[in-house]
């Protein structure tokens, strides 16, 4: 059972099942970040299914519903304990009848101190931790939900409060381990002292929760899970190149934001239509579409609506139906308009990622593939890059993100180049000194920028694993990730770049309950706490799986690798699951690397 299931099913079974029996109705309390949780995992019609009549957000004004017990969903931070206070801050008027609070991770001592003392804590049938606290993006992916990929790994201005953002991401990380049953082995990237600081936290937590639950990550007879923690400069190639398979191709060349795909068409009565459509797993053929390439998505979306229409005799074989005479034909047929506009609407995200990519992409993408594999698609190797990328930047017709893009490739294959080439670059491909950040600012992802001599450009890439050469000469580049994916799976990752964290190492769950102190539970245990035992859901995987972190953010093409991987009929049993504070597109990550030095803003 992978990662949205398990947490449509703790949701529904764990919090409203728990507290709804037949035939009772309660009111769901909310905050922003449980409510994006539940939004990614259940449907409206799930969560009314099991006996809630209305979802309220904790932060608006509301009508008291003094008929019905309310289920608070809540974030353990101050503003929610706060406001769920304030609803029976007066017994007397209170806002609901009782309170069943769930809280989505560790509430801190100090607000259980509080809400203990509270007026709502003699209205509470029950409180616990569900150890949800991060956002399940896809069925393989995951976010603890950030709004910045880089600064609170990166940022020089971010020192002063940085472990305590850690300490956050590692409880996060750690819910999600809870989450999925796992108490896994623990990796990091030996090249930045913070994953190592970041690991050893997570792992801290993760014997916390394993104290509490011995059978955490058992499974009997199989190999151990893996947690590998990377940061972004492991990979910094992947987010500056123009990626051709579907879902990275949209979210870079269409700008999509929170899935929702916006374009506009003329209906069959010419009328202009502006369309907004939600790209999720809910839509299988989205689910089908998003990992191909784009010349492949094209045929295949065309095939299989010339199928469907043939099947039910709308046209005959061999026609051509295009997006126009598609709006006639649902018209004709409206019982079928539901499967036809799925048709439609591919169609529109397929040709739009085509359109952009004939404008302003093409001409672009076979550069970008020499410079990042080092050699032509003929198998030549490149011998001088700079002539390559010398004319793009000349091109007044080309914008300033894809030479920033193609500029930020160039400096990474070479291992930095010196100050002079660097103004030159710069000044032929009249970038704007706004962006000169961008460029400098890589060198605190551990990416050499400037480097005087050869001396200074001695560091080597890892090896990377020899591929069929099967794929079209634009996408000839596979993301690091993949590599680092096979050779944990394959045993063959190197222990040195990717060492375990102390204690963690072992190979069979069996050896899962070396060294996890079992202390005395606090005092508030008897009402705050979590189920002994592992989560429901969790169980049902019986092979190992490999967890992926990446902190400073996620490319679409990683998660895509982590998909394949896990249909890999060479490592059958391993599931992959990849995640980052944030899921990042080529433009948030150059904005993010223009702003990596800007101080942080007194609140």
């Amino acid at each position: 059972m992978v990662l949205k299931s398990v947490v449509n099913q703790r949701i529904l079974n764990e919090v409203i099942g728990a507290v709804c029996k037949p035939g009772e109705w309660a009111v769901l309390v909310v905050d922003h970040h449980s409510m994006r949780i539940i939004s990614a995992c259940c449907r409206m019609q799930d969560i009314m299914d099991k006996g809630v009549t209305l979802v309220e957000a904790i932060d608006k004004r509301r009508q008291p519903l003094r008929a019905f017990d309310a289920i608070y969903l809540l974030s353990p931070v101050e503003k929610s304990v706060e406001a769920l206070i304030a609803d029976f801050k007066d017994l007397g008027s209170p806002q609901y009848k009782a309170a069943h609070v769930f809280f989505i991770e560790t509430l801190p001592e100090n607000l259980f101190a509080k809400l203990a003392k509270s007026e709502t804590a003699k209205v509470m049938k029950n409180m616990k931790e569900i150890s949800i606290a991060f956002l399940p993006c896809e069925q393989l992916a995951f976010s603890l939900d950030s709004e910045s990929a880089l600064k609170t790994f990166f940022s020089p201005s971010r020192v002063q409060g940085r472990s305590h953002k850690l300490e956050r991401m590692a409880e996060q990380i750690a819910t999600l381990c809870v989450t999925l049953g796992e108490y896994p082995s623990i990796r990091h990237r030996s090249d930045n002292a913070r994953t190592l600081e970041l690991a050893e936290m997570v792992h801290t937590r993760l014997t916390a929760h394993k104290a509490e639950d011995m059978s955490l990550g058992k499974r009997p007879g199989q190999q151990k899970s893996q947690l590998i923690i990377l940061d972004r400069g492991f990979d910094p190639i992947s987010p500056l190149l123009h990626e051709l398979t579907l879902q990275a191709m949209a979210y870079d060349l269409l700008g999509l934001k929170d899935d929702i795909f916006k374009y506009e068409y003329t209906s069959g009565n010419d009328a202009l239509v502006v369309k907004e459509v939600l790209l999720d797993e809910h839509d299988e053929l989205w689910t089908q579409l998003r990992h191909m390439h784009i010349a492949d998505v094209m045929k295949a979306v065309s095939t299989q609506m010339k199928s469907f229409l043939q099947s039910k005799k709308v046209t005959k074989p061999g026609a051509e139906v295009s997006i126009r005479e598609l709006s006639k034909v649902m018209k004709r047929i409206p019982q079928y308009r539901k499967e036809l506009n799925k048709y439609e609407i591919h169609m529109h995200l397929a040709e739009e990622c085509m359109r952009r990519y004939k404008d302003s992409v093409e001409q672009l993408c076979p550069i970008e593939q020499d410079l990042a594999m080092g050699v032509t698609s003929q198998g030549e190797k490149v011998r001088d890059p700079m002539r390559l990328i010398i004319p793009i930047l000349l091109d007044q017709d080309v914008d300033v993100e894809s030479k920033l893009r193609l500029l930020l490739l160039y400096i990474v294959i070479k291992n930095g180049i010196s100050d002079e080439n660097l103004q030159k670059l710069v000044k032929h491909g009249q970038i704007p000194q706004s962006e000169f950040s961008t460029i400098t600012n890589m060198q605190h992802l551990g990416i050499p920028v400037i480097s005087e001599g050869d001396r200074d450009r001695k560091k080597k890439r890892p090896p990377r694993r020899e591929r069929a050469d099967d794929t079209y000469n634009v996408s000839r580049w596979v993301p690091v990730i993949k590599d680092v994916m096979e050779d944990a799976i394959d045993g063959t990752l190197d222990s040195k770049l990717f060492p375990f964290v102390p204690g963690t190492a072992s190979s069979h769950t069996e050896d899962s309950d070396v060294n996890v102190a079992t202390g005395a539970k606090s005092a508030r245990w008897t009402w705050h706490h979590r189920d002994n035992q592992q989560q429901p859901g969790a169980v049902a995987r019986a092979g190992p799986r490999l967890i992926i972190f990446i902190a400073g953010g996620a490319t679409y093409s990683e998660l895509r690798c982590g998909y394949e991987v896990s249909a890999d009929e060479n490592r059958k049993g391993w599931e992959v699951v990849i995640g980052s504070n944030c899921m990042i597109s080529p433009e948030q990550y150059l904005l993010e690397l223009r702003d990596l030095e800007r101080p942080v803003q007194a609140s």
